[in-house]
């Protein structure tokens, strides 16, 4: 089935998102281990993807956690480098698709207000046709509900579409909704994928 439009994950696909190796270098692996043992970090950026403010959230989770305040505000102070660095690779494929004029959207559990901290530190995210963010949208994936949003929006018929996340349980609504999907493990298996597809040429897969 001919792709029409290419959706993108950032997370971890085009960007590095891995706070555990963050604290690690912070505070060690023991104390890291602790900290995300005692603190629900993953719950407070689910809310803050769903829309919640990013600030104040980050803050009311410091405030009910008073043995971890300073490592907590390092999500709101040093947030750029908690969401780094870039997958160049990744961002290769990205621009080599808009070379060859195919559509590229952006699919992203992201918060409103560190959106745009992360676009204006890598320009390439300011590169897409459209974008679901889904602090925007008011809802997360894998909420079937904002996949349905996408298709209504861009007009384009689910098995035309197709999305690469690095997590299964987003790839399998997209499976579930009828997308075309890839399991993203690596921006080597997305560039064989993108090749398959008839989107690029194995050159420009590099």
């Amino acid at each position: 089935m001919k792709v029409q439009a290419v959706i993108w994950d950032i997370g971890n696909v085009l960007i590095e998102w891995q706070p555990e190796r963050y604290f690690d270098q912070l505070i060690g692996q023991t104390r890291r281990a602790q900290l995300f043992a005692q603190v629900d970090l993953f719950a407070m950026m689910d809310r803050i993807d769903a829309g919640a403010p990013f600030a104040e959230t980050i803050e009311e989770t410091a405030c009910d956690h008073p043995d971890w305040q300073a490592e907590i505000r390092h999500f709101r102070d040093n947030w750029t480098a908690l969401a780094s660095p870039a997958i160049e690779h990744s961002v290769r494929l990205l621009r080599a698709l808009k070379s060859a004029q195919v559509p590229v959207f952006a699919l992203s559990n992201f918060g409103v207000q560190n959106f745009p901290c992360s676009r204006v530190q890598f320009p390439f995210l300011g590169e897409f046709d459209r974008y679901y963010i889904s602090g925007q949208m008011g809802r997360i994936k894998p909420d079937p509900a904002i996949y349905a949003a996408v298709e209504a929006d861009c007009g384009i018929a689910p098995e035309h579409l197709l999305f690469t996340d690095d997590r299964s349980d987003n790839i399998n609504t997209a499976i579930a909704r009828g997308w075309q999907v890839h399991l993203f493990d690596g921006a080597k298996g997305w560039a064989q994928c993108l090749v398959r597809s008839g989107l690029l040429i194995k050159e420009n897969a590099v």
